[in-house]
């Protein structure tokens, strides 16, 4: 493959898109594990398909958006329905994870709505879902890249305030941390890595690589730090061994780089229970 990649510029899009997320979506997937909201990418994932769909159906109907990239209005639907639930997170106080299932009901259903619709981008379609080495474009890939350099600036920037509202909401609310506008920001570039992800993992994976690395990632690491480490590391290595393998079986990449991190949780989960270490937990920034 390695020829290959030097040889074609879809591969190299795709190699060098796949290493960029294998490092952002872990990222960003720590902070929503800590947070308990797994499944929120699951739902922006979802209405990602319905904004990908409508694109497509568009294209087809509407002579304007002909030449649009559907990789602009899913991002654009998902950063939507980030914003969506932050606002009816804060309508259901006190059952604020009834949000997630409510915008990931509306995401299948628009979904739904334009596939029935469709009239000849089902393979298009299929693209999106589980990724496709060969339609990732260098617009896809410099899309990756400008979206990662946010993710890094944001994090890096507002570490401390994200580190708090994950571990102590009532800390940070103390300390002055403008939490709803943080945690509203965060959502959006969640939304928009969601987005960028699509080529490569697929609309229906891209939540999987958020969360299985990180999921290892806190088996191995006893502090938050460490398990941002981790958490790329292994996001990495899933990444590279899934797309050498799609290329080797041809087989769509999303599915094996998701297999090989499943692989490497259970790896992990082994080795722990080999050596006897107890369930994890986390305690004031660190797991024990």
């Amino acid at each position: 493959m390695l020829s290959a990649i030097l040889s074609y510029e879809f591969l190299q899009n795709a190699f060098l898109s796949g290493l960029i997320i294998g490092v952002i979506a872990p990222l960003l997937g720590l902070f929503i594990v800590v947070r308990r909201l797994a499944l929120i990418a699951d739902a922006l994932s979802h209405v990602a398909l319905a904004g990908i769909a409508g694109s497509l159906y568009l294209s087809q109907t509407v002579l304007f958006f002909a030449p649009l990239n559907p990789i602009y209005l899913g991002m654009a639907t998902a950063v939507g329905g980030s914003l969506l639930i932050e606002r009816l997170r804060g309508a259901y106080k006190n059952f604020e994870e009834l949000a997630i299932p409510i915008i990931l009901s509306a995401g299948i259903g628009f979904g739904a709505i334009f596939i029935s619709l469709a009239k000849g981008f089902g393979s298009d379609l299929v693209g999106y879902l589980f990724g496709s080495v060969s339609a990732v474009s260098r617009q896809d890939l410099g899309i990756v890249l400008i979206i990662a350099v946010v993710v890094i600036a944001f994090i890096s920037i507002f570490y401390k305030e994200l580190f708090a509202l994950s571990f102590d909401k009532e800390y940070a609310r103390v300390s002055g941390v403008n939490g709803k506008v943080i945690q509203t920001v965060f959502m959006i570039i969640v939304a928009l890595v969601i987005g960028a992800s699509m080529r490569i993992v697929g609309i229906l994976l891209v939540s999987s690589l958020m969360t299985l690395p990180v999921a290892a990632a806190i088996q191995l690491a006893k502090s938050f730090k460490g398990a941002m480490l981790y958490s790329i590391v292994i996001g990495e290595l899933s990444v590279l061994i899934g797309l050498f393998a799609a290329y080797h079986l041809d087989i769509a990449p999303g599915g094996t780089i998701v297999v090989t991190s499943i692989v490497l949780l259970l790896l992990v989960l082994g080795w722990n229970k080999f050596k006897g270490k107890k369930p994890t937990r986390k305690v004031r920034g660190e797991f024990v």
